[in-house]
């Protein structure tokens, strides 16, 4: 049975391996072109292709391909507007941005052999760039009462600085948990049909010896009828983890642009 894990090694592409380049504070580094960066060109390529022939050939009457564009626009839209208010509209293109490119990556790992978004260090910079943008809003906005969003007004005053506390961990915990649930849920479910699909072919291979072989079929049809589901499954957890991404840097984003306004 193949290795479920390898899958998600991070590889160069051949012929573009471009060796050791030694750079001043980093040291020597490897270049090259690796199957997860293809993955995410290709899934950068297909946002804008979509949203170009979504956006150029627009019509009153919608057709399926345009109706999808705005089906996906109207949910982002409605997620801001909800969540962060009246400057919602603001910060859609970013929270927009993001759940295309997640969605894109996430789809696109069910038909090629790499998932970008099996890779940590992908979505912990999408995660890093949405924290890195809420704390900015929130100095911009508000300067050193940004610090006001860990000191909850609302509590008893022997309780402030307790609340106080966790709610500053819970800030410095949001782009681990960010994080670390778009990459568990997309690496846990690969490995599981991974090992599915291993189970047809290896039990598939053992019924097709005959003999007491002939057992594994069951383990074989069995193994199929989980793939089938799994990969149902996969493709809305493709979605729902895209959409959870742009909900929660909604949520973030309207700490610092509502705060104390209670929005």
């Amino acid at each position: 049975m193949a290795d479920p894990i390898e899958q998600f090694q991070v590889k160069p592409i051949a012929g573009l391996d471009f060796g050791e380049v030694t750079l001043p504070i980093l040291g020597s580094v490897q270049v090259a072109f690796t199957n997860s960066h293809l993955a995410m060109t290709i899934a950068f390529a297909a946002v804008v292709l979509f949203l170009t022939l979504v956006t150029s050939n627009a019509k009153v009457v919608p057709g399926r391909l345009q109706a999808a564009g705005e089906t996906l626009f109207d949910l982002i839209d409605g997620v801001t507007d909800s969540i962060i208010g009246h400057d919602g509209r603001k910060y859609f293109p970013f929270v927009f941005t993001l759940f295309m490119l997640i969605l894109a990556m996430n789809l696109l790992g069910m038909f090629l052999s790499f998932t970008a978004t099996s890779q940590l260090a992908v979505t912990s910079t999408f995660a890093l760039i949405t924290i890195l943008l809420v704390v900015g809003i929130g100095f911009a906005k508000h300067g050193l009462g940004f610090f006001s969003l860990f000191w909850p007004a609302s509590a008893p005053l022997v309780l402030r600085p307790v609340v106080g506390a966790i709610e500053f961990l819970s800030f410095l915990l949001r782009p681990i948990t960010l994080a670390l649930r778009l990459f568990g849920n997309m690496l846990g479910g690969h490995i599981a049909l991974k090992i599915f699909a291993g189970f047809v072919v290896s039990m598939g291979g053992l019924a097709a010896a005959g003999g007491v072989g002939l057992l594994g079929l069951p383990v074989a049809a069995l193994s199929m009828g989980m793939v089938v589901g799994i990969t149902a499954l996969e493709f809305l957890v493709a979605f729902l983890q895209a959409f959870v991404f742009a909900v929660l840097a909604s949520i973030y984003l309207n700490d610092v642009v509502n705060l104390g306004e209670g929005h």
